[in-house]
């Protein structure tokens, strides 16, 4: 693949306004087929018994594997500069299992 300058390898990404503010989600659901991986970003809030799916990912199943090594990879920088992450860090307490009936799904 080329980009305008020619470069292999490279892609041309647009970034708009709206995407670039974000969507904040402090839970994720991961299911998958032979097919493919599902991923539903959650905003659960607390006290409030229904959460809110805020965007949906489906990806490869090759590249929820590059997305695991990338996420592996910048954690791994992160800690280096920040120290080691908390487990439950941010989450004021553990959350409730959540099952939807689906393929087992981790957060």
């Amino acid at each position: 693949m080329e980009n305008q300058k020619g470069k292999p390898g490279q892609v041309n990404v647009e970034l708009s306004d709206d995407v670039a503010e974000g969507t904040y989600s402090n839970l994720a659901i991961i299911t998958h087929s032979n097919a493919e991986f599902i991923i539903d970003f959650i905003r659960a809030m607390p006290g409030v018994p229904k959460a809110k799916v805020k965007s949906r990912i489906i990806l490869t199943p090759q590249h929820a594997k590059r997305l695991l090594m990338a996420l592996k990879d910048n954690i791994s920088k992160f800690e280096s500069t920040h120290g080691p992450i908390k487990e439950g860090e941010g989450m004021g307490g553990s959350m409730p299992p959540l099952n939807f009936g689906s393929s087992a799904g981790q957060a």
